[in-house]
């Protein structure tokens, strides 16, 4: 793997984290508290890569010769974003909204050093089986998705046993494009 400066991942994800991990990134874990309000007339496409940059923007501390790495992930459905939700009745909604549909799910991610930001997305179309009410409980109550944009975590149960066919990155739909990150961080790289 070619050398990459140390990276500042500031997510609370512990799927961006194994990711990053198990491509052999080194990172420091940084943590930003940031709004993820944005304006109403943003594409999907627009929404989560002003919330990545937005995020970056809200680090305030020295980045020195480090890459600063923030993301967000959001689940689109009939022009409706899918964020995580707020409690087990709002999962429910969201699971049953997702049951026997293709929905969109889309990355931003931001880089930024001292003197760059570069702003990318990827987007992956994902197919559900149809949910009984039966399964989507079973879900939310052994498997816990508040922290899950769309209330649900491709790479566990409602993964195995919900998701009919996915066209795009797997790993986006976890939360983070790892190859096309790698290649985003290499231009990146190239152009200091």
């Amino acid at each position: 793997m070619p050398s990459f400066p140390k990276l500042l991942l500031a997510s609370k994800s512990p799927r961006r984290h194994q990711l990053l991990r198990d491509a052999g990134f080194a990172f420091d874990y940084v943590e930003i508290d940031a709004d993820e309000s944005y304006p109403d007339h943003l594409a999907p496409e627009e929404i989560c890569t002003f919330l990545a940059k937005h995020k970056s923007q809200h680090h305030q501390s020295p980045i020195q010769e480090k890459i600063l790495v923030t993301a967000d992930t959001i689940v689109f459905i009939n022009n409706r974003v899918l964020n995580k939700p707020a409690n087990a009745q709002e999962a429910a909604e969201m699971l049953t909204a997702l049951s026997n549909q293709t929905h969109t799910v889309y990355t931003g991610v931001c880089l930024r050093n001292v003197n760059h930001l570069h702003t990318f997305y990827d987007k992956t179309e994902v197919t559900f089986h149809p949910l009984s009410a039966a399964e989507i409980q079973h879900y939310i109550e052994n498997f816990a998705p508040y922290d899950k944009a769309g209330s649900y975590g491709v790479q566990d149960w409602m993964g195995y046993i919900g998701v009919k066919g996915i066209q795009g990155c797997f790993y986006n739909v976890m939360g983070f494009p790892i190859a096309k990150f790698y290649r985003e961080l290499s231009a990146f790289c190239q152009r200091q």
